[in-house]
């Protein structure tokens, strides 16, 4: 990892401002040498009035910023009660693991490599000191997937109290996570999500939406159900509410068909991956509340590119926390059509100040080399607050 930070509260305060003074990209000395592109103070985030860039493009340090943004661990409530730790190499088990960032672990999902662990990854969890699940006996770290001997080694001499989902087959992994999160929250969750474990650019949505609520990610590819999946959806007798994130393209009609066989099956889809996010962000079951549902001002989201689905997973716990955020995609140097349009259906609008409310905010995980700091502006731009009557937002100032 290229940088490290062992950040107590004066230098997390520090980072943040100076994160601030430095979000043009412009350092005192940069200044005297005429030289705006050059920085010698590191931004670990990049703030704008309506956005948050998680400033860094590498999924292990990602993870590290996401845990410190939400994580403070400067008083006993501000500390995981445990996290869960799995290969940043296998997109599909993280994004099953987000499940486990839900209480009762209330705890981020740092990346290991499966033959090592990251330094980055080592001192966060030192700083984090997780306290330790209750109802799941005192677990502190869930490691999910494989892990070499000499990456358990490393976690071992955390001194942790540990438990491990193990495997390397993604369905499989993601059904013994599902039974896990039965145990140990005390309850099986009707409601279910099953993605293509051959298609992030669709599934990926459903990871922030599993870090907030209970339900779980379970795996099919375009045409065949596995056998772990199968067995997964069995244990709810036939009452599951089953939705499938994707279009036929990515999880074909038949599987659909098939799936009917163990509950009530909704399709969440969109054209393209920009469209399906937004389509997931909308999406509301009356019946039992299944969903964001979002379709008005005085909101957060969550933008990743479709090109890095770690980073999407990094990103997950934003939904769990804070000002609790569906993830959406956008492109580099700006936003799709659609999916501009969608933030001017969230736009908020005020009569007779911008005092009032409600507002809007983003979360951007990635460099300038993922969003453009260009690109950064439009979504702050579309985030604003502006009058109802269309006039000039700062009349009346």
């Amino acid at each position: 990892m290229k940088k490290q930070w062992k950040l107590g509260a004066a230098v997390l305060l520090l980072a943040a401002a100076l994160a601030g003074c430095t979000s043009g990209g412009k350092s005192d000395k940069a200044a005297e040498n005429g030289n705006a592109n050059n920085s010698d103070i590191s931004a670990p985030w990049i703030g704008t009035k309506n956005t948050t860039r998680i400033n860094t493009s590498d999924p292990v340090e990602a993870a590290v910023l996401v845990s410190q943004t939400l994580w403070t661990a400067q008083s006993e409530g501000s500390r995981p009660s445990s996290v869960v730790v799995t290969d940043v190499n296998n997109w599909q088990i993280a994004a099953a693991a987000t499940d486990l960032i839900h209480h009762p672990s209330n705890g981020p999902v740092l990346y290991i490599d499966k033959d090592n662990v990251p330094q980055a990854t080592l001192d966060e969890l030192k700083r984090l000191n997780p306290k330790g699940a209750d109802s799941n006996g005192g677990i502190q770290l869930v490691i999910v997937g494989p892990v070499s001997d000499n990456a358990r080694k490393q976690l071992d001499g955390l001194k942790l109290k540990t438990d491990q989902i193990e495997g390397d087959d993604p369905a499989a992994v993601a059904a013994a996570i599902d039974a896990y999160y039965a145990k140990v929250a005390g309850e099986l969750p009707m409601g279910v999500i099953v993605g293509s474990s051959d298609s992030p650019e669709y599934t990926l949505p459903a990871v922030n939406w599993i870090a907030h609520m209970p339900e779980p990610l379970l795996y099919v590819s375009k045409d065949k159900v596995p056998d772990a999946t199968a067995k997964a959806l069995e244990q709810r007798s036939g009452k599951a509410s089953i939705y499938i994130l994707g279009p036929e393209s990515a999880v074909s009609a038949d599987v659909e068909k098939w799936l009917q066989a163990y509950g009530t099956v909704t399709r969440i889809e969109g054209s393209d991956p920009y469209d399906n996010a937004i389509a997931f962000a909308k999406f509301k079951d009356s019946s039992n509340g299944f969903g964001w549902g979002i379709t008005t001002p005085g909101h957060n989201v969550s933008f990743v590119t479709t090109d890095s689905p770690a980073l999407a997973i990094a990103a997950a716990p934003f939904s769990h926390l804070g000002k609790h955020a569906p993830l959406l995609f956008t492109q580099n140097s700006g936003m799709p059509d659609s999916v501009m349009s969608y933030l001017m259906e969230l736009m908020p609008k005020y009569k007779d100040s911008p005092a009032e409310g409600p507002y809007n905010h983003a979360w951007i995980t990635g460099s300038e080399d993922s969003i453009t700091a260009k690109a950064q502006s439009e979504i702050d731009d579309m985030l604003e607050i502006s009058p109802a009557d269309g006039g000039n937002p700062h009349s009346g100032h």
